[in-house]
């Protein structure tokens, strides 16, 4: 299985990586440029509030290190806690830069940064109805994401676990039905703390994962990119292998009868 036979299909776009990666709390912008490119994600997801991509002509931009003619530009809404902030700042992206294609998270509160679902759909409406494709960060909870879907949502992202909590995947059962029930890529996101975490949900069966402070803040960022990368890669071909089924009691490799002595 090659990757160009295994595409990730977002908003009818093809990509060959179901590893995307944000771009914040690197020690400076080569290095993110360097984690980047490590990890082979094709799409880079940006905190528009908080990033320079042209916004400040006297500051660094990070365009300047991340090549739209390269990567997939995903302007992000972190830092949003209505959905009127939400959606200005999409619209802000769209001007700077023509993007279209954009990830919706709109927070509840700032100690848990979990999503705030009635804001979240208020702003994915508007959103959708002004042509933006809307990849939205949302619960693991299977009624939430199948809503955001029939609303027209181009991807569903339900968390693992609390943004940049390290925790990894905490309930597997939530993201079995949601899985189950999608008919768009569901992407995991937030909560992911290493390798093995990106490993897992791509064995369940996602299409995807989106992760950042877990690379970011690793001893060693590049290093960690490469993981998250060959992570996802042996969670996407054992899921498409299909692993064997569960026993309760041990199963000999060889056979018994036949034996020579």
């Amino acid at each position: 299985m090659t990757q160009s036979s295994d595409p990730l299909i977002i908003a009818g776009r093809e990509f060959y990586s179901r590893l995307l990666v944000g771009t914040g709390k690197y020690a400076d912008l080569e290095q993110t440029r360097a984690a980047v490119e490590a990890s082979g994600a094709e799409i880079v997801t940006v905190a528009v509030r908080r990033t320079n991509i042209g916004q400040q002509a006297d500051e660094a931009n990070l365009l300047d290190y991340l090549d739209p003619a390269r990567y997939t530009i995903l302007p992000n809404t972190a830092g949003c806690f209505t959905a009127e902030d939400a959606v200005r700042t999409c619209r802000l992206a769209r001007e700077l830069g023509g993007w279209d294609l954009v990830k919706l998270e709109v927070l509840g509160d700032e100690k848990t940064l979990y999503p705030d679902l009635w804001e979240t759909a208020k702003a994915a409406e508007t959103l959708i109805a002004e042509g933006f494709q809307v990849m939205v960060y949302t619960m693991d909870d299977p009624i939430a994401c199948k809503r955001f879907e029939e609303m027209g949502c181009a991807a569903v992202m339900p968390l693992a676990a609390p943004i940049g909590s390290g925790l990894g995947i905490q309930n597997r059962y939530n993201l079995r039905i949601i899985l189950e029930q999608a008919n768009v890529p569901i992407l995991v996101d937030a909560g992911v703390g290493t390798a093995s975490d990106v490993a897992v949900a791509l064995e369940l069966g996602c299409d995807g994962v989106l992760l950042n402070t877990a690379i970011a803040e690793a001893g060693d960022p590049v290093r960690m990119a490469t993981a998250m990368r060959q992570g996802v890669e042996a969670g996407r071909n054992a899921y498409l292998a299909g692993r064997m089924s569960k026993r309760l009691y041990g199963s000999a490799s060889s056979p018994l009868d036949g034996t020579f002595f």
